[in-house]
């Protein structure tokens, strides 16, 4: 989540206003989720966001991952990896031990708990990103030493990726699968969120090839064809997914991953587009930009912070399908959040130590 580069450079500002989106989103289906008890498949929101959230977190991960003037040594890969170290692990591990000590009543039970479930009670996204940007830093290194300067290497590991993403929905070939029913479950996946590597490396690694590539990527996104052909692929798709199920067979999950591709590349692509809305003249622009940048800082906090209210998960699941009132009420529940934690945030940078080793500046 943090996008410092070892020279400064101008940041992209509909970029930062895209980090900050997706941030909201991020936080709205954990309140729709843990604050509501929504069940995906009653809610009217929830599959949908489900859908590209996380994905286009990644891809603008990957996006900024790329440093085209770093030149890949020992020295630069030995820099850059402990930073991402201590940015991404250290914070991680404080807030995460912190979270098990407030929230949950015996400290040992849930930290358990917290360690079997790949998901580490939420906080298994910095760790995954870790493990991403470590990956693609030995890759660059390796790439650079070798002399390999072409879209072809990092073509091949892009595709690899897809290959492993596939098999995660492949349950009777695979036993680490996702949903796999009757195996016996993988102790080292679960331990250390690996099975999350492998379901969104794709998109991190997409994320860079745009960024490596953006003069054609542009040239591709401006196209008179290219929009219309992703809107009417991505509607037939999405409705596939939620609800005619049609293709859903045991050896594809083509609808689903197509529908993740492309919805993130439609929001990256509005944004890009109404680019002049998000800069940090106008007030929504400034307020995303805002978030964006307290990416690391939110997503470490929020949980905190969400609140229990079941009884309108109950209301959402008996009334179903009003995607507006459904949104709506997570996203404005979600912006409360936002704000207590950059409130927080904001009291613990008073000290220069917490700035550095909570929030990586």
């Amino acid at each position: 989540m943090n996008s410092e580069t070892t020279t400064r450079k101008p940041r992209i500002e509909w970029l930062d206003a895209l980090r900050g989106f997706t941030m909201i989103l991020v936080v709205a289906n954990h309140v729709g989720q843990q604050a509501f008890f929504q069940e995906p498949k009653y809610s009217a929101s929830l599959p949908f966001l489900l859908l590209f959230r996380m994905p286009l977190f990644f891809f603008i991960s990957g996006f900024l991952a790329y440093k085209a003037d770093v030149v890949w040594n020992w020295l630069t890969l030995r820099q850059l990896s402990l930073k991402k170290l201590r940015v991404q692990l250290v914070p991680t591990v404080v807030f995460f031990l912190l979270y098990i000590a407030v929230m949950c009543k015996d400290f040992d039970d849930g930290l358990a708990r917290a360690l079997i479930a790949p998901t580490k009670f939420g906080y298994w996204f910095t760790l995954v990103l870790l493990y991403m940007l470590l990956i693609y830093y030995a890759f660059c290194y390796i790439e650079h030493r070798l002399r390999l300067h072409s879209w072809i290497p990092i073509t091949l590991m892009f595709i690899v990726s897809m290959v492993i993403y596939e098999t995660c929905f492949l349950p009777k070939e695979f036993w680490w699968a996702f949903g796999h029913k009757g195996a016996k479950p993988s102790h080292f996946l679960d331990y250390s969120s690996l099975i999350q590597l492998m379901q969104y490396m794709p998109f991190f690694l997409f994320g860079n090839i745009v960024r490596r590539y953006w003069e054609q990527a542009q040239r591709l996104m401006d196209s008179k064809w290219f929009y219309p052909l992703v809107i009417v692929i991505v509607i037939f798709c999405t409705i596939d997914v939620l609800k005619w199920h049609t293709l859903r067979m045991a050896w594809t999950n083509l609808p689903s991953t197509l529908a993740k591709f492309l919805l993130l590349s439609i929001a990256f692509m509005y944004f890009r587009y109404y680019q002049k809305y998000f800069t940090r003249a106008t007030v929504i622009g400034s307020s995303l930009q805002y978030i964006g940048r307290r990416t690391l800082d939110i997503y470490l906090l929020h949980f905190f912070f969400i609140p229990n209210v079941p009884g309108i998960g109950s209301f959402f699941n008996t009334y179903r399908h009003n995607f507006v009132l459904d949104t709506t009420l997570s996203v404005l529940v979600a912006l409360l959040i936002i704000g207590f934690c950059i409130v927080c945030s904001n009291i613990l940078r008073v000290s220069p130590l917490f700035k550095k080793y909570l929030f990586g500046r």
